[in-house]
């Protein structure tokens, strides 16, 4: 019976493709589709994300970039069908057999999100005086964030008997009030660098980057799905959310995260400034001041050891991020020692042919 419901349901939609459904099988908001014509994925959104994103696409299969799942036309030629307000779109539906292990499978995910960024990079205008706002405003904010932590810590030790969750804090305290001031120190770096600059570059970002999102055909190759968070954007704004999920794990030095930023910019090298504001945000301890603050705001009753564990987790990722910040830094150096090793070799060289 339920199977029949789902034929019943989405025949309708098909029917724009002259498609018909023999079978349908339930994936959430996807829908695996047994037909006439072969076997599809049918992807159900909300109808405000429909125009961005498929201009996106069309953009990006313009521009040459053509690892994306394809969207099939209806007969009409819309990429789309709004039916009982919601929106439908059709794919063909790939085997995803996984032909590689973990790692190369990100390799090859980081490898082709740089593509799609180098092919969908453009300079647009910014206004000194908007970058200088978001440096004061972004400043303003972390310099609060700095009092509160400097306030909750005297409180804590003010205290003849701490509670245990203010005994971890000051354990904590160095470790989070470092990564605060190296991430303002990036972006005071970052800001005196490009103070005078009236433009800033941006991509086609894909907007939910993951493996999830990243699917195999049947010859071994992968294809991106799922662009209807993309925009007009930075960069980080697809390796940010990445990086800070795959390190909330338990503590570990995590060198493959180090491994696929660096495959990544291998293909879409960051501008000095660009990797300046990239190791700000990527420090910035927020998810552990957040922590800290929603235990500190808490309401009397709420277990202690639940927030404890909050606290432990989200400072177990602020401990991650900080073995990849210093990799990043330590690669960064070298590279930079290279640079002046070679422009003095070739200043020297110069000198003694004249």
């Amino acid at each position: 019976m339920q199977e029949e419901n789902r034929l019943k349901k989405y025949a309708p939609i098909l029917k724009h493709y002259a498609v018909e459904p023999n079978f349908v099988e339930d994936f959430g908001r996807v829908q695996k589709v047994y037909s006439n014509k072969g076997i599809f994925s049918l992807k159900k959104i909300k109808p405000h994300h429909g125009p961005d994103f498929i201009k996106h696409i069309q953009t990006l299969y313009q521009k040459g970039y053509n690892r994306i799942i394809p969207i099939y036309p209806t007969v009409d030629g819309r990429y789309a069908v709004l039916y009982n307000t919601e929106l439908y779109y059709l794919m063909p539906w790939l085997a995803n057999e996984e032909k590689e292990n973990r790692y190369e499978r990100h390799q090859q995910m980081f490898r082709e999100l740089a593509r799609l960024h180098v092919l969908s990079v453009k300079d647009i205008p910014v206004s000194k005086e908007d970058r200088e706002e978001h440096y004061e405003n972004t400043s303003l904010e972390w310099e609060k964030q700095k009092e509160f932590l400097d306030g909750f810590i005297e409180e804590c030790e003010s205290r003849e008997y701490m509670s245990p969750y203010e005994l971890l804090y000051t354990q904590y305290y160095n470790d989070i009030s470092q990564a605060l001031k190296y991430s303002t120190t990036k972006l005071k770096e970052w800001y005196e660098k490009t103070k005078d600059s009236e433009k800033t570059r941006t991509v086609i970002i894909h907007g939910k980057v993951s493996t999830e999102h990243f699917l195999y055909d049947d010859r071994g190759l992968g294809y991106f799905l799922n662009f209807e968070d993309a925009r007009q954007s930075t960069p980080m704004h697809d390796l940010l959310p990445f990086l800070s999920r795959s390190l909330k794990t338990f503590p570990k030095r995590s060198e493959d995260a180090v491994d696929w930023l660096y495959t990544y910019l291998k293909h879409f090298p960051f501008r000095e400034d660009e990797m300046l504001l990239f190791q700000s945000y990527f420090t910035h301890p927020g998810p552990v001041l957040s922590a800290v603050e929603k235990y500190h705001k808490r309401k009397k009753g709420k277990s202690e050891l639940k927030h404890i564990q909050h606290m432990q987790k989200q400072f177990w990722l602020l401990k991650n991020t900080e073995y990849v910040a210093m990799r990043i830094d330590e690669i960064e150096r070298q590279k930079q020692q290279a640079q002046a090793e070679a422009a003095a070799k070739a200043e020297q060289e110069g000198a003694q042919d004249g």
